[in-house]
């Protein structure tokens, strides 16, 4: 029997494991997406794990959740948000671009791609490029898999 589309795409990017129902896999994550009230925690663990740059193809921070500038913390967590980007190599988008799900569709979505975000609403930007929902990007960002090995950053 043939494979579905889900099948195909997890089936490219399975770095461990077998394909077989209720077992866990590892898979390249091609893209991650984060956004500003998950991407500040993220951010802390990388500088954490002392990570000079990410490992994924593409990986995005949307500052598109606390928006409202009543005190300083918001602008210290985007300015933060900001400059950890430039460190890790990662794009980021400043308040007032849009919101982070159908803005990465529109600039970055690729058929054939994974995509691993920090918000709850990733999935809808897999229209265009993975069936893989919402994880820890954390994990994804920092460590690569070849033949069921980790390479640590």
């Amino acid at each position: 029997m043939g494979k579905n589309v889900s099948q195909k795409l997890i089936g490219s990017h399975l770095v461990e494991g077998c394909m077989e129902a209720g077992q866990e896999i590892g898979l390249k994550i091609d893209q991650t997406l984060t956004q500003d009230a998950t991407g500040t925690m993220v951010m802390l663990e990388l500088e954490a794990m002392n990570l000079c740059r990410v490992k994924t193809e593409l990986s995005a921070q949307y500052v598109d959740h606390n928006l409202l500038q009543t005190d300083f913390k918001n602008p210290d967590d985007h300015l933060f948000l900001r400059s950890a980007c430039k460190k890790f190599g990662i794009w980021y988008s400043r308040p007032g671009n849009g919101v982070s799900h159908p803005v990465h569709m529109e600039r970055f979505g690729v058929p054939g791609k994974t995509l691993l975000g920090s918000d709850s609403h990733t999935w809808s930007a897999s229209s265009r490029s993975s069936p893989i929902r919402a994880a820890r990007a954390t994990s994804c960002l920092c460590v690569t898999r070849r033949a069921g090995k980790s390479i640590k950053p």
